[in-house]
């Protein structure tokens, strides 16, 4: 099968998706723009701010379609073969991941924009509510931990396919420059949206090109951004600690609303790519049912190492914590919650295209955000050209860099909120706290645990994150049976998801205590893996026990 005719078939499996089934779930939830939103009735200037649909839809976007796509294909891409991957990226992505964003962002909207996790505690009891903000923040700690080793890599190493192209020249140092311009662009903007508010076709037309001109300066002054992996890991995390505390409008949306198009273009190079560049297959369509290693089985650990992509409990936190809090009219939901995932589908189908025009023997060694940005880089110069190399590539690890800063500091605001929320800590000061709390651990462990250590995080990463998937559609689901809707829509996913990832977290623990020695990065995350456990089924049993309290007041 050529990639053409792949890509086609996933296109047409998404909008069949979103036009039927999509349309089907969502009548579900009556949303009416009658009703007034909580951005509306809760408006604050920092949290709840109304927000128009496209500025919305790009900020969103760029926070759910980070590097879980794009790492998370190539990865399973290689160690089980396209075919798989494909088939889950397709039907999960509709059946089960736009189900789950668009039912989290719609229940947060009926709850006056309140989190899962304070949607767990109305409806499942306190002490679940708890176990739950315990569970998503020991997630998100994960998203972090995982994300930021990744992106020192890339500012330290950058792309192998350009290491040695000219003795000025910095791959690492230049995808550094070019990402931290982007960020203060991202800032200036910000500013000017708060103080002068312009039109935002003139915003648009000054700061767009000016993030993609980011990626050429970056190569002018790469000798400029050279640190250790080290010093980027710690230098990602202080930016972590100054973004989840400022108010949205300063960096959050317009660094969404930038790393949206930054986004845009990267799905336009793959187009690019796959339509017109005439790469064949060269990666086998089915490699193993197991590999041999810890998380080798394809069941379960297919599903969770594409997480991002086809489902993601992570989109339920960005939906309920910070997107809830910005929709202008309920009928905006769909599209944003349901409509985004799918796009991030085709996010993921890009990504695996990236590592399936490579032969396998190429990719030895090569991490998978240098996979991705090389194969993007390729892809541009189909219209630049090849004396553009440079500038291409750069600008393809750029996004990848780009895409998991729109993660990690959506990550460590919801952190901070989930603190917050759990110890009822407000102001500044509570901020502050808050988002230390959240950033401390994730510190240690890129400092104990050294360059290349996300590839030991990154399994449990996602299984915790599908995880978070199920344990949201279960509250999710408990509500709908509550209110006397129907729950299939919800329910089967909860069950298919809470089946696999018991099964990859019950094999992580067991396997990382084996090789433990002493209190290791094996012997943390076993320990990580059974507490995560051990909170899931605390929750499924709260929720047992409402179901049946509820049908026995109904008899």
């Amino acid at each position: 099968m050529t990639l053409p005719l792949l890509a086609i078939s996933v296109v047409v499996l998404l909008v069949v998706g979103y036009r039927f089934y999509g349309s089907l779930v969502a009548r579900q939830f009556a949303l009416d723009d009658g009703t007034p939103t909580c951005a509306e009735t809760h408006a604050d200037g920092v949290d709840f701010v109304a927000t128009r649909p496209f500025y919305l839809f790009g900020q969103h976007f760029s926070a759910i379609a980070a590097a879980g796509p794009i790492a998370g294909p190539i990865l399973a891409c290689q160690a089980f073969g396209w075919l798989p991957c494909l088939l889950w990226i397709g039907f999960g992505v509709v059946l089960i991941g736009a189900v789950h964003d668009f039912a989290s962002l719609a229940a947060s909207l009926k709850h006056g924009g309140v989190s899962i996790a304070e949607m767990t505690r109305t409806h499942l009891g306190t002490r679940a509510g708890r176990a739950v903000v315990a569970f998503i923040w020991i997630a998100l700690v994960y998203v972090i931990i995982a994300f930021t080793d990744i992106t020192a890599g890339t500012f330290v190493s950058g792309s192998e396919e350009l290491a040695g192209t000219a003795s000025s020249f910095n791959p690492g140092g230049a995808v550094a420059a070019a990402s931290t311009m982007y960020l203060a662009l991202a800032l200036v903007m910000g500013l000017v949206e708060r103080f002068l508010r312009p039109p935002l076709w003139l915003t648009t037309a000054v700061f767009v090109p000016a993030t993609f001109a980011m990626a050429w300066v970056g190569t002018l002054v790469s000798h400029y951004f050279i640190l250790s992996h080290t010093g980027w890991s710690l230098l990602i995390l202080l930016y972590c600690v100054v973004a989840s505390m400022l108010p949205v409008g300063w960096l959050l949306q317009p660094r969404g609303y930038l790393g949206g198009f930054v986004l845009y273009a990267a799905i336009g190079a793959g187009i690019l790519g796959i339509f017109f560049g005439g790469y064949e297959i060269q990666q086998p369509a089915f490699v193993t049912w197991n590999t041999g290693a810890l998380n080798g089985s394809l069941f379960p650990f297919l599903f969770v190492t594409i997480a991002c992509g086809a489902c993601s409990g992570f989109h339920g936190l960005v939906c309920s914590g910070t997107t809830s809090k910005q929709i202008a009219k309920s009928s905006h939901a769909k599209p944003i919650g349901y409509g985004a995932m799918l796009a991030e589908g085709f996010v993921a189908l890009i990504a695996l295209v990236t590592v399936m025009i490579v032969a396998p023997a190429a990719l030895t060694g090569l991490a998978p955000g240098t996979i991705y940005g090389n194969s993007i880089g390729r892809f541009l110069t189909i219209i630049i050209g090849e004396q553009n190399l440079p500038f291409a590539i750069t600008f393809g690890a750029m996004a990848f860099s780009t895409f998991v800063f729109d993660t990690i500091d959506v990550s460590t605001r919801l952190g901070r909120l989930l603190v917050q929320e759990l110890f009822g800590w407000k102001g500044a000061s509570g901020a502050v706290a808050g988002t230390l709390i959240t950033v401390g651990p994730p510190a240690y462990f890129v400092l104990v645990g050294g360059p290349g250590s996300w590839s030991r995080f990154w399994t449990l990463f996602g299984a915790s994150n599908q995880l978070l998937a199920a344990l949201t559609l279960l509250t999710i689901t408990v509500w709908l049976s509550k209110s006397n809707k129907r729950t299939v829509y919800t329910l089967v996913p909860t069950v298919f998801m809470f089946a696999i990832t018991f099964w990859a977290l019950g094999t992580l623990a067991f396997g990382n205590f084996r090789v433990a020695s002493g209190l290791d990065v094996a012997a943390i995350n076993g320990v990580a893996a059974t507490v995560l456990v051990v909170l899931a089924v605390f929750v499924v049993g709260a929720a047992v026990v409402t179901v049946r309290q509820q049908r026995n007041a109904q008899l």
